[in-house]
């Protein structure tokens, strides 16, 4: 909806509370934006946001997330909306193609279909890095909206047509058959999808991580350069919004059936990865594993089950690329090559840590769901297993990828992470330390001029040529 907000002067925390009318919502502070404040203090004068009772099934009683420019002294969390993008909308404020005040017309922008209310919703031990209510901006918090307030949506929900070359080849191998329903004879299938930025509960962040609140908030501050210093001056405020990538689920099938535990499911978690899920690099298993996610997905789908592939921006196992890349180049360059015994040691070299996904957060968007039970779970990870089964999900079947989708290059990935842990299904039995040692990848020659055949781990010859 067109919301025109009217300037006020700035008034008093006790002035807001003697005009809230009878909806119990107090009338919005709107803060001049020529005003530039560095930072913010619990308890002083104008200082009252707008209550947040986390985990209440309520929407009325829980309260909107508000962490727009426009409340400066009401805002509830801390951050901004679109993660890392809100630097883009400070740069087309900056190059005066954006108005500043500008609200969001969402008027047409309802939910395409149907998500909760679910019971986990009202369990922040289920549900602590997703607002459940952030697709549900006009219809849970309308009265603010109609009030002032500017109050953005952190979920949206859609529908798409899914076009992938692999599709289309495992119709020409009949491994799937369109059915004019979920696959077409194009080979396009048609899903549900859902995009969703990160709203973090910071007391029970904390709690998953295994330390104080304090210690995640000041860590947060020193690790980004003092980028949120309401982290330490504003304790009051629980929320925060960091300016991290976020997620997007898909969904073949019909959406309602996911809570039914008697109604198959099937799901994959995926963690991005720029270079093979765009890009077909081989050096690891990450699109033919998602592609294959995506094909038992739509034959789930067909069967009268549902399937769901969770895309979570993670690049570089929440490493970034360019930390990725130098992994890559060390594992290379090391002594020996890139071999299986040494895959988990460059990482650690070139970054301190093997992994920072660490998977405490990656359950709540199936809790977000309704997710109860999962039938068949096409992952090999034993760290987002036992991240979903301990907070109360049942996962029936475990499913690997099949051997002959394993690039050449990426034998040395899969066979350190079965050694080390990985859920080896059928196909990976057998796995020891002789494997380990002897598994080894592509020679770049990163060093060398010019280009020349080189092996590869499974004996097979690749043209290397160096710009």
């Amino acid at each position: 909806m067109n919301i025109s907000i009217t300037e006020t002067s700035h008034i008093s925390k006790k002035q807001r509370k003697e005009q809230v009318a009878d909806d119990g919502i107090p009338i919005p502070d709107n803060t001049p934006l020529d005003y530039v404040s560095l930072t913010s203090h619990a308890n002083t004068f104008g200082v009252d946001p707008i209550p947040i009772s986390w985990g209440h099934p309520d929407p009325s009683v829980r309260g909107p997330v508000i962490c727009t420019v426009r409340h400066s002294s009401q805002r509830n969390a801390i951050g901004a909306h679109s993660g890392s993008y809100c630097i883009y909308t400070g740069l087309a404020v900056a190059a005066g193609k954006l108005n500043p005040e500008y609200v969001p017309n969402l008027k047409l922008t309802s939910p395409v279909f149907q998500v909760g209310p679910h019971r986990s919703w009202a369990d922040p031990k289920k549900l602590a890095s997703i607002d459940p209510f952030g697709h549900l901006t006009t219809e849970c918090f309308g009265a603010y909206l109609n009030k002032g307030y500017d109050i953005r949506p952190t979920i949206a929900v859609t529908k798409a047509h899914i076009d992938l070359p692999e599709c289309r080849e495992a119709i020409a191998a009949g491994r799937l058959k369109p059915d004019g329903k979920v696959l077409m004879d194009s080979g396009q299938s048609i899903c549900s999808k859902a995009a969703i930025e990160p709203v973090w509960y910071l007391p029970e962040i904390s709690r998953r991580f295994g330390c104080t609140e304090s210690v995640l908030r000041r860590s947060i501050f020193q690790m980004t350069n003092g980028m949120y210093p309401e982290l330490i001056t504003r304790s009051d405020i629980k929320l925060f919004l960091p300016p991290i990538g976020g997620l997007t689920i898909y969904i073949w099938g019909d959406p309602e059936t996911i809570p039914d535990e008697d109604i198959e499911l099937t799901c994959r978690v995926h963690d991005e990865c720029n270079g093979s899920d765009v890009f077909g690099s081989d050096i690891c298993t990450c699109r033919p594993y998602l592609t294959h996610a995506i094909e038992e997905c739509i034959k789930t789908a067909q069967r009268g089950g549902c399937g769901i592939v969770v895309y979570f921006r993670k690049e570089g196992r929440s490493l970034g690329e360019v930390t990725k890349y130098l992994v890559y180049n060390t594992r290379k360059r090391q002594e020996g090559g890139d071999s299986a015994e040494n895959y988990f040691n460059c990482t650690e070299q070139v970054a301190g840590v093997q992994d920072t996904r660490f998977q405490a957060l990656m359950p709540d968007p199936l809790h977000w769901l309704g997710v109860t039970k999962i039938h068949n779970f096409i992952s090999m990870s034993d760290m987002k297993y036992n991240a979903i089964v301990s907070t109360g999900i049942k996962i029936v079947n475990r499913i690997e990828i099949p051997k002959e989708l394993v690039p050449s290059d990426a034998q040395v990935e899969i066979t350190a992470k079965v050694f080390h842990g990985y859920n080896a299904g059928k196909a990976y039995q057998g796995i020891d330390e002789n494997e380990l040692k002897k598994t080894v990848g592509r020679e770049y020659n990163y060093d060398k001029p010019g280009g020349k055949e080189e092996k590869n781990g499974d004996g097979t010859e690749t043209a290397v040529v160096e710009d």
